[in-house]
């Protein structure tokens, strides 16, 4: 779809300094769009040394860093260098995919100059208080997110149930939705390098359960951690291989060592991205064990869709977000949240019926395909784009 014409200004709270999903996202969508023949530049927060080189032209926006959680900054305002920026840029659309200060003041400016505005949600923002103590707050920013979104002209969300939550907290009544999607260029079947895997010291009649991903508690991994020695019991060779880093790596590390069976247990730390694909391959089962949550519920991980895309079998714990993606027993497994002795029940059947897991790769894969398609995908966020400009838009003079 050719987007000769299209200008988009873009406002990130997190473009490239720390990866994540959403800006793993939002980068792929950048260069599809300038592939396409848009001209796109970024406003962001940046750091000397960020996760990864940026898609695109990236403007660094004033911000200052998050107390208690300094890797994370918050541009706070649209300064004057800023603003005569986005003039000789001359967008004819703003994008803001964070209800910051700054992403307040894009609106601002962009409703100032007649231009339309897309939001597109990646989180459960008004939850962030509770991690402070502060859950009080809440209501409180529930209002101003309402007030922020009501100024936009359209709202995307990444699933269905994100989108339900947002008409039923009256931000918006037309809520578009843009399901994450994966590059299968990328993310393609790897042949399994056994020379490698014998050298980490993986047998080859080893299970290995793996998680690649961040180490946040949301995630669940002292259950998966805690689930392993019973899952032991019943396949005595099983192995835990844990990809990634994060604010829990010290006591999961911790819990690991004090483990019966915390020599089954194989921490790498973090892995340079261009090797993810690589340790995909290592695994048998990835496990997605996220706690039940608010956030879990709503928020749809890419980490088991990247799995699937390359036919290995995922397991995940019984929340909505893993719903949206996995159909028990078809496409992958659900195993009850919170619960490690449900966990290592379940994944201890699981390997029992190995002989399924041929056709549930297969199934994994030809759902992404439909349904998970990056390239597919996209095309529905720019034709939100392009309706708008058909309707709205009009460059800055």
């Amino acid at each position: 779809m050719d987007a000769t014409g299209l200008r988009v200004a873009l406002f990130s709270g997190n473009y490239n300094y720390v990866r994540d999903g959403a800006n793993q996202a939002l980068n792929r969508f950048v260069s599809y769009l300038l592939r396409q023949g848009a001209a796109v530049r970024v406003y962001s927060p940046t750091v000397d040394t960020p996760a990864f080189e940026p898609t695109g032209d990236l403007v660094s926006a004033p911000s200052f860093a998050v107390p208690g959680r300094k890797e994370y900054r918050v541009p706070y305002r649209l300064s004057g260098a800023l603003r005569r920026d986005l003039k000789q840029f001359g967008p004819n659309l703003v994008h803001v995919s964070s209800p910051d200060p700054l992403g307040h003041r894009a609106v601002s400016w962009a409703r100032a100059h007649g231009l339309p505005t897309v939001a597109s949600v990646h989180t459960r923002f008004e939850t962030y208080p509770r991690y402070y103590g502060l859950a009080f707050l809440e209501p409180l920013i529930e209002s101003m997110l309402r007030r922020f979104y009501r100024r936009c002209d359209a709202i995307v969300a990444p699933s269905e149930s994100m989108a339900q939550l947002l008409r039923d907290q009256r931000m918006s009544y037309d809520v578009g939705i843009w399901t994450r999607g994966i590059d299968r260029e990328i993310f393609c079947p790897a042949r399994r390098d056994m020379a490698w895997r014998r050298s980490l010291g993986i047998g080859d009649d080893m299970p290995v359960i793996g998680f690649i991903g961040s180490f946040y508690d949301y995630e669940g991994l002292d259950d998966l951690v805690a689930a392993l020695p019973a899952l032991r019991q019943r396949h005595p060779h099983a192995q835990l291989l844990l990809v990634g880093g994060g604010p829990m790596d010290e006591a999961l590390r911790a819990q690991a060592a004090a483990s019966p069976a915390g020599d089954a247990i194989l921490f790498t730390g973090r892995v340079p991205h261009a090797e993810v694909e690589r340790y995909y391959s290592l695994i048998d089962v990835l496990a997605y064990p996220r706690k039940h949550s608010r956030l879990t519920d709503l928020v749809t991980p890419l980490k088991p869709l990247e799995a699937m895309a390359q036919r290995r079998i995922v397991a995940a714990s019984d929340v909505g977000g893993h719903r949206e993606l996995i159909t028990d027993g078809q496409t992958g497994l659900l195993f009850p949240p919170d619960d490690p002795a449900g966990m290592a029940a379940s994944l201890a059947d699981f390997i029992d019926r190995r002989d399924s897991w041929p056709t549930m790769r297969e199934a994994g894969r030809a759902h992404v395909a439909a349904h998970h398609d990056w390239a597919r995908n996209v095309q529905r966020y720019q034709r939100v784009y392009q309706d708008l400009i058909g309707h709205d838009g009009s460059a800055v003079a």
